[in-house]
């Protein structure tokens, strides 16, 4: 008895040892490694271009006149999901009318990993919105037993370009869908324009809608991960919109949305609350996940960056309240553009740097993934059925066939290209405010660390991480990646 005893004890401290070894090579180190610089900076031609090749170095305590940029590795968060674009009929309109030779070169530019900046999430709508040429269903009006659906709209221009996407990304986006409106049979106001609310006697009808949208999809090879409940549901909008009180949310998901994936054997499928503005988050999350039966069913909260439209600054705070009120639900960033299109403003800086400042403050906030809107639009930045014309990472001027990379693209790209999935963020902070920074630990071991200067002079900074160091230039509004 005494010898089997003694057999357990070295067995189970030779598996604790090899197990604090393992541990051991996965916590994160310095020692040799070299780190690659890249950069984007306004007036200059650096364009994710790799600027500087450095190493590490002894640290001491920096100086209260250094700037620092400090990543603490053991100090771990949330699990990236990815960063992507939606693909709405809009872009998929334009991309149809690319030539072969640029709809390849738009391909690669967002969705591989090594040409361009891979892409790793896509979101689309369920029926029109108002990036569409006009409105439109998948149903005949008035047809509230689905009996005449059909996704054939779709496999004209949105379903091929989905599907060669996912092709150029190696074969998988995680892909989700959201709503712009019920049909107007269902809704208060006879409109699928101009907000309206779905009348409760259409409540199983629109949830069924859902499943099958999703099936229909999924016949044609195109996984759908989520959906969220729908589209910016507080905002009555001249284009396809539909209001829902955080109640009316919480009980349509309880009692039809939810269950009705379950019995439909599509409970594994994401259900995302909210989808709308930083501004109201707080309210919807309280009223949702407060109730057990709404929110077993809710993966998490999805939100956009348009709450500035009152005139306000971007409420950043909020998602991170969110996030620690509600620790088990997820954070995904699903729209954001730059409104009001305008020739003049293609190459404005100003563009992409709103880009790099929500990223970076929204990742910080505890968000696992951000999306951005229309992959592409026009020169005229549509087509918009209701004249809403808004900026995109990309614009292709249909005239001449040529594509137009705007400083948001750059912007985007040095997060989606350096962090990859299931990267874990990890603690980043900087002792300046003129900077910003997130980092993230890749799961092959390597560190993608971004900073940001918003400033209008070239800033010096030191990279520390524990007792080792390096020291950076970055030039004035300019943003880099540190991938070590």
């Amino acid at each position: 008895m005494k010898k089997n005893t003694l057999k357990f004890l070295c067995f189970l401290f030779t598996v604790t040892a090899l197990a604090q070894q393992t541990k051991a090579k996965k916590e994160f180190t310095t020692n040799g490694k070299k780190i690659t610089v890249y950069t984007t900076a306004e007036n200059s031609k650096l364009r994710l271009t790799s600027t500087d090749n450095l190493t590490f170095s002894a640290s001491k305590q920096p100086l209260e006149t250094e700037i620092s940029v400090f990543v603490e590795p053991s100090k771990k968060f949330q699990t990236f999901m990815g960063i992507g674009g939606a693909i709405t009929d809009a872009s998929a309109e334009i991309f149809a009318k690319l030539s072969k030779e640029k709809q390849i070169e738009f391909l690669n530019a967002y969705y591989d990993k090594q040409k361009g900046i891979g892409y790793s999430l896509l979101r689309t709508t369920i029926q029109s919105s108002d990036f569409s040429s006009g409105s439109y269903s998948y149903i005949a009006e008035g047809d509230k037993d689905l009996k005449t659906f059909s996704i054939d709209h779709d496999r004209q221009f949105r379903i091929p370009l989905i599907k060669q996407a996912i092709q150029t990304a190696g074969g998988k986006l995680l892909t989700y869908a959201a709503p712009w409106s019920p049909n107007a049979f269902m809704k208060s106001n006879g409109n699928v324009l101009k907000g309206g609310t779905l009348l409760p006697e259409y409540y199983q009808t629109w949830a069924n809608f859902y499943v099958r949208f999703i099936k229909e999809y999924e016949k044609e090879g195109i996984p759908i991960w989520g959906t969220s409940t729908q589209n910016e549901p507080m905002a009555v909008q001249t284009w396809e919109s539909c209001i829902y009180t955080a109640e009316a949310e919480r009980d349509f998901i309880k009692n039809f949305l939810g269950p009705t994936l379950k019995r439909e054997k599509l409970g594994d499928k994401k259900i995302i609350a909210w989808d709308h503005n930083r501004d109201l988050m707080n309210h919807r999350a309280s009223v949702i996940y407060s109730d057990p039966e709404a929110a077993k069913y809710v993966w998490g909260m999805g939100f956009h960056w348009y709450e500035n439209w009152s005139g306000g600054d971007s409420m950043f705070d909020n998602v991170a309240k969110v996030n620690e009120a509600y620790p088990d639900k997820k954070l995904l960033f699903t729209e954001g553009c730059v409104e009001k299109f305008d020739t003049a403003k293609y190459q404005l800086w100003g563009n992409g740097e709103r880009y790099g400042i929500s990223m970076i403050n929204d990742f910080n906030n505890g968000t696992a993934g951000w999306t951005d809107w229309n992959i592409l639009l026009d020169q005229n930045g549509g087509p918009n059925h209701v004249g809403n014309f808004c900026f995109a990472p990309i614009h292709a001027d249909t005239t001449t066939g040529e594509l137009i990379y705007t400083p948001s693209y750059y912007y985007i790209g040095h997060f989606s290209k350096f962090i990859r999935l299931n990267a874990k963020r990890v603690s980043s902070a900087v002792s300046r405010s003129g900077l910003l920074s997130t980092s993230f630990l890749n799961t092959d071991g390597t560190m993608a660390t971004i900073v940001m200067n918003k400033t209008d002079k070239e800033i010096t900074y030191n990279l520390i991480i524990a007792a080792e160091k390096t020291v950076v230039k970055i030039p004035a509004h300019a943003i880099q990646t540190l991938v070590y």
